[in-house]
């Protein structure tokens, strides 16, 4: 009689082990790994980002103009489409636009294509590579421990 009443305790001890030690830490490691590889979506489709600067010559007045801009494409011919986000001159004085009409401004006068080696990017450092080089990895090994 004895050995049937711990026969219901020891099994409800070892599928409580099974549970604390294998299943439960996988879930937590899906949702890690799943959470982590949002992010990292998250960020590559924020793009590359940069700052384009140029002199804006109206007469005989002129204003440096600083735009930042987003990387939509890059062309064989070295040129970069992009998309505009912000923009201002140095010069206040010289053009009093701002907003979405100035951006509009902006595009008339720079057009949608930009040379790629004019555009001083915020990432010098190739950190968009290092994301997907990091996406990869992280897509590869957990196919090693379980599946996803």
């Amino acid at each position: 009689m004895f050995i049937l009443s711990i026969i219901p305790i020891a099994l409800a001890f070892f599928m409580g082990y099974i549970y604390g030690y294998w299943i439960k830490p996988n879930r937590q490691l899906k949702e890690t790994i799943r959470r982590t590889r949002e992010s990292c979506l998250a960020a590559l489709e924020d793009g590359r980002k940069g700052v384009y600067k140029t002199i804006v010559m109206d007469g005989n007045k002129s204003s440096e103009l600083v735009v930042e801009v987003k990387e939509q494409a890059v062309t064989e011919l070295g040129q970069v489409k992009v998309q505009y986000l912000s923009a201002y001159y140095k010069n206040p004085d010289f053009r009093t636009r701002k907003g979405e009409a100035l951006l509009k401004e902006v595009h008339s006068l720079l057009g949608e294509y930009l040379p790629v080696h004019e555009i001083e990017w915020f990432d010098p450092k190739g950190q968009q590579q290092n994301i997907k080089n990091y996406l990869n990895t992280l897509e590869e090994k957990p196919k090693k421990y379980f599946s996803l």
